[in-house]
């Protein structure tokens, strides 16, 4: 399991020595948590083991992040030992019967057993305790040297088998071992780690990326890759470029075409649409607001809106078909994929809007795009990666916002004033006329003829079928 940190700062540390000394983790621990793990660990060794904290939390801790939630490998015990060792400390409960995987329960951490050579889980005792050459091995297992990192909460030990200090000092990714081709989707973490952490990709890492493929992953496994590069990539740009020298781009055609389509001569530096799209996509990652289910949907529609190139910049129905295409291969979540397609269809219309529409096409666009305010975020992130020049921001954008908010649409379309039910209690009945009447009489109101319900029925009254 690896949750994410939050950034304390912008980018990676400026200089190798921030980032190999890091910060201590238990320093920015939760009070409850830390108290927990040390108990853990304590009980742990006690009855012969060793718990140490592995992988996501020990890198963040690198790069100066605190840890919001934990993994702590355990070794020297197998499950039930550990559930009875655990147990006497915390409430704890198994996170799945194939899974040797404790969870403490109110409170983000996990312990796990690490797999042997020979298939199985868990290491035997150590008459030592030191339990250098099974941690060397687990090591050995994990995706990058930067995750390979592994602390003592008893002792403050820091234990660095491969080499990821050096690495997180330098700025580097590189894959730790052979193994790391056990899993394709390590390709597309190391795309948001890279951007996450503004990160440079060893060569020999991106030679042996070049040698997977995604065939066979879960949708759902891929799409989390995405989600967290949006989500919390700093040099989301990077990430696409990691991509791309990969040949990953391959696998993910509509963005394939990207790298293929030149960009407006008249952007500097104008590059393809991928690098437009990329430097856009840093635009939104730093006016990030912190809410997830937002900042997804707008960064997907950044990332998406230019899909459908070369066809017209004015046409958003490619865009929006091309999408739909391109995420709905990596998530069911319909929901998702309704609040971000309306963006990049309608993202055009608003890029062409005129510095002072009146409050009809305003309601217009709010109708057909869903959430105004949504639309803004995109098209100042888009209009910022595509300046030849420092973005000076969209003051047409702006005004077009604000006036949506008098109107009280900015983040919702206008709900009908009129509905079936009303032109049923005129004695209408249900069908396709009904139909064109409701729809004639919402465009009057879009048009601020009818404002109130009461001057949508007279209207209806003297509009309905004879």
């Amino acid at each position: 399991m690896e949750r994410d940190g939050q950034r304390t700062r912008a980018g990676r540390p400026p200089d190798a020595a921030a980032a190999g000394a890091g910060v201590p983790l238990l320093a920015g621990l939760d009070p409850a948590l830390r108290t927990a793990l040390l108990a853990i660990a304590g009980a742990v060794r006690a009855a012969g083991g060793r718990a140490l904290v592995a992988g996501g939390a020990v890198r963040d801790a690198r790069f100066g992040l605190a840890a919001n939630d934990l993994d702590v490998e355990v070794f020297g015990l197998d499950l039930a030992a550990l559930e009875r060792v655990a147990g006497g400390v915390a409430a704890t409960q198994r996170a799945g019967a194939a899974f040797e995987v404790l969870l403490v329960k109110g409170l983000p951490l996990e312990l796990v057993l690490p797999h042997r050579e020979d298939g199985g889980v868990g290491v035997p005792p150590d008459p030592a305790g030191t339990y250098a050459e099974a941690i060397a091995a687990a090591a050995a297992r994990r995706d990058f040297t930067c995750n390979a990192l592994y602390f003592d909460p008893l002792s403050g030990e820091l234990l660095d088998p491969h080499g990821g200090c050096a690495d997180c000092a330098a700025g580097r990714l590189r894959h730790t071992s052979a193994r790391f081709t056990e899993d394709p989707l390590r390709v597309l973490r190391g795309m948001q780690l890279i951007a996450r952490f503004e990160l440079t990709p060893a060569p020999e890492t991106v030679a042996l990326c070049r040698t997977l493929s995604p065939a066979g992953l879960a949708p759902e496994r891929v799409f989390e890759e995405w989600r967290k590069l949006l989500l919390h990539g700093i040099a989301i740009g990077r990430g696409l470029d990691f991509l791309a020298a990969t040949g990953w781009l391959a696998h993910f055609p509509e963005l394939r075409a990207f790298a293929d389509t030149a960009a407006a001569a008249d952007e500097s530096p104008a590059g393809d649409l991928l690098t437009r799209t990329g430097r856009s996509l840093d635009a939104f990652a730093r006016e990030r607001t912190g809410d997830a289910r937002e900042d997804l949907v707008v960064g997907l529609a950044v990332l998406c809106h230019d899909l459908g190139a070369p066809a017209p910049a004015s046409d958003g129905a490619a865009g929006a078909t091309a999408t739909r295409s391109f995420l709905g291969r990596m998530t069911r979540e319909t929901a998702l994929l309704d609040e971000v397609v309306p963006l990049v269809r309608e993202l055009p219309r608003l890029l062409a809007v005129a510095p002072a529409p009146d409050d009809a096409a305003i309601r217009r666009l709010a109708r057909d795009a869903g959430r105004l305010d949504r639309l803004l975020r995109v098209a100042r992130a888009v209009l910022a990666g595509r300046s030849p020049r420092p973005f000076a921001g969209f003051p047409e954008g702006d005004r077009l916002l604000a006036r949506a908010r008098e109107l009280g649409v900015d983040r919702a379309p206008p709900a009908p004033l009129v509905r079936g039910r009303d032109l049923l209690a005129l004695g209408l009945s249900p069908g396709p006329e009904m139909g064109r009447l409701l729809a004639a009489l919402y465009e009057r109101q879009l048009d601020g003829e009818i404002t109130t319900l009461e001057e949508g029925l007279a209207h209806a009254r003297r509009e309905r079928p004879a």
